[in-house]
């Protein structure tokens, strides 16, 4: 299983915390950064916000030399398709080909009302996430006058993301490389990645791999700990993420999730100024690579 840091980036994180994070995930070993794509706080509230996601990972794409890059997921509707087709593809070619795009209906109608974003229903929404994936898959595969094509062939991996509902599993099988659930139990991935695969058959395509994005709260020892979960409930106003522990407690967790079809792994990090817990998570990836 392979590890990833998720950072919720509408949370107030500044331009040199995301350095500080993303040069600790390259060192810590973990296979990539991912990032919300919000505008708006949604945990610590006003006056923390957003700057862009795109934007953020072409700068980090600079300072980094190794890690994967991408969003946990870009909403269809913030950005036209030659606008965010364009963005993905220069952050490729910044990264040398280390770019992935996680492509979604969008959800936050709060955010959508404050920066003067459309906000239409679901079944639109849902629509319009299909003829996006169609045609962003157009832009960097196909329409030869539209360049400089991306570096990854045939094209920067696509996630898409959801719970296993048949709509979202469609829109996944026929266009995408990856399937996020997110939050499952351990039962509810294994009935997602059976979903997920028997409609990867019936469509007679390969399966998708199959990611998962989940909080975590990690540490070497009970008292390192319990002073992160302190960290985390003056936070969040809960207990705990779903996932906490130490290291190998959190490494015996993550084999529940390998061993029912889990390929790679998202984890969740809400206490950003916490930049000494991702070299942690490196000994989880470690442990699990």
């Amino acid at each position: 299983m392979r590890v990833c840091l998720m950072i919720e980036g509408q949370e107030g994180v500044s331009w040199e915390q995301w350095v500080a994070l993303a040069q600790a995930a390259e060192g810590a070993g973990l296979d990539g950064l991912f990032r919300s794509d919000h505008y708006r706080s949604i945990v610590r509230g006003e006056p923390a916000g957003a700057l862009d996601a795109w934007a953020t990972l072409a700068g980090l794409a600079a300072v980094t030399s190794r890690i994967r890059l991408g969003t946990m997921v870009s909403p269809v509707t913030f950005r036209r398709v030659p606008v965010l087709a364009k963005m993905v593809t220069t952050v490729d070619h910044i990264s040398g080909g280390r770019v992935e795009l996680g492509l979604g209906a969008g959800w936050y109608e709060s955010e959508h009302d404050a920066y003067g974003f459309a906000f239409p229903p679901l079944r639109e929404r849902m629509n319009e996430l299909d003829r996006q994936l169609a045609e962003i898959v157009r832009h960097w595969v196909d329409a030869p006058e539209l360049q400089p094509k991306p570096l990854q062939r045939p094209h920067p991996p696509i996630i898409v993301g959801g719970t296993a509902k048949p709509r979202t599993v469609r829109a996944a099988v026929a266009h995408a490389d990856e399937y996020n659930t997110v939050w499952p139990t351990v039962e509810e991935a294994r009935e997602r990645k059976r979903a997920l695969d028997d409609a990867a058959v019936a469509a007679g395509r390969d399966p998708l791999r199959f990611s998962m994005m989940t909080g975590c709260v990690v540490a070497y020892d009970d008292a390192g700990l319990t002073e992160r979960l302190t960290a985390f409930k003056a936070l969040t106003g809960t207990e705990a993420p779903a996932i906490a522990g130490t290291v190998e407690e959190v490494v015996a967790r993550l084999r529940e999730y390998e061993a029912v079809g889990v390929e790679r792994v998202m984890l969740q990090h809400l206490v950003h100024e916490d930049v000494a817990m991702v070299n942690v998570l490196g000994d989880v990836a470690a442990q699990l690579g």
